[in-house]
């Protein structure tokens, strides 16, 4: 049985480490909100411009843009969005799992594709097992700004137009709910057209008087959305990681207070066996005096 000593060390350095956790914890609760705020804020315009660029694409017929073009070019780009920190449970495994399945799938189809890693983990990661990322951005934080992304969207679109990449995707953690997070592949380039669901169908056609003309307005909205899909990729990617640390450092307290009861059960039977053993000493010295 181990010394009493060394079992007062050891709980009281597991009672630190909850201390910490729980801290951890209050913190990426209160982290979390504020992402899913802004979430939540940025999806109705994401959603709304989508939704105007397939009514202005279908309203005006046949439109040649660039973005909307699919290039012969065996090429790709796969931005991956991973955390500056760790402590944030399965997070980072699932997406960098997720991203690793698209690149062997383009592979395997004969494309290769280039890797813009955002966030120390992944870079970590893909260095760890000497596999080649061609940009690197770091320092983006749990509040990403859009002045921070705009220019790594603008860099998908100048090379896509420019004939280097024949497609573009994003590897993120998405957020569905409080309870649900999924790590998503979502293709940013060429520009897909959307097909009208059940109720859009339903509705009534809208005619359009376009002022400028529609390839003019197209050439602002289409890279717009681009831009808007993506910085909704890296809003979703900072709440889920909020979330996952959140449930990560739960758990983590959890185990420590577990750990604690143990230990100080352990404690007790210790406490009680010398207590036992010095009252037999006496009993024993006693019986041997009389």
């Amino acid at each position: 049985m181990a010394n009493r000593r060394v079992l007062v060390k050891r709980r009281k350095a597991v009672r630190n480490i909850r201390k910490i956790t729980r801290t951890m914890q209050l913190i990426a609760t209160a982290r979390f909100q504020a992402a899913f705020n802004r979430a939540v804020a940025t999806k109705p315009y994401t959603e709304k411009l989508a939704e105007l660029v397939a009514d202005l694409s279908r309203a005006a017929g046949d439109v040649d843009h660039p973005l909307l073009q699919t290039p012969d070019v065996p090429r790709s780009e796969l931005v991956v969005l991973t955390s500056d920190r760790g402590l944030a449970g399965g997070y980072n495994a699932n997406v960098l799992r997720n991203a690793i399945a698209h690149i062997e799938q383009q592979e395997g189809g004969g494309v290769a594709t280039r890797i813009h890693m955002v966030g120390k983990k992944g870079i970590s990661y893909f260095r760890f097992l000497r596999r080649s990322v061609a940009d690197q951005t770091t320092g983006i934080s749990d509040k990403p700004r859009f002045d921070q992304v705009e220019p790594i969207a603008n860099t998908l679109m100048d090379r896509f137009i420019n004939g280097e990449i024949g497609s573009a995707y994003v590897a993120y953690m998405r957020f569905v709910s409080a309870g649900v997070q999924r790590p998503a592949v979502v293709q940013l380039l060429p520009l897909a057209p959307q097909t009208p669901g059940a109720e859009e169908a339903a509705k009534p056609s809208v005619e359009y008087e376009f002022s400028p003309e529609p390839r003019q307005l197209l050439d602002e909205l289409l890279p717009a959305t681009v831009r808007a899909r993506l910085f909704q990729a890296f809003t979703d990617a900072a709440v889920s990681e909020q979330v996952a640390r959140m449930v990560a450092m739960k758990a983590a307290t959890d185990a420590a207070g577990d750990m604690i009861k143990s230990l100080t059960r352990e404690y007790n039977r210790a406490r009680q066996t010398q207590i036992t053993m010095e009252l037999l000493d006496i009993i024993g010295g006693a019986n041997a005096l009389s």
